[in-house]
């Protein structure tokens, strides 16, 4: 499940989804940006197995996120889903 949303968020760069399963994908998803910063093409492309998502990664978002430390990603509250009244939540990637 996590790779399949950390690949939505690779090639949307926002996700809908349920607090807690943004809060687990945030912090798979920033090991991925960091190892695809530091050129580890193996490790990341065991995870992510969609070619444009890992194209994009490792080509537009490894170099957005060069200089930046960490902090990858931003989990953001939106409401509750109707239907079970679950707690949603917006995870993006910051600019």
């Amino acid at each position: 499940m996590l790779r399949n949303m950390a690949t939505s968020l690779f090639l949307h760069e926002r996700v809908t989804t349920t607090v807690a399963k943004a809060k687990e994908l945030r912090s798979y998803a920033e090991k991925l940006i960091t190892q695809a910063k530091k050129g580890k093409h193996q490790e990341v492309r065991k995870e992510i197995q969609n070619k444009i998502a890992y194209k994009k990664l490792f080509e537009v978002l490894a170099e957005r996120y060069q200089s930046r430390p960490g902090g990858y990603t931003q989990v953001l509250k939106v409401g509750e889903r109707t239907g079970d009244n679950a707690s949603q939540g917006l995870i993006r990637l910051v600019s």
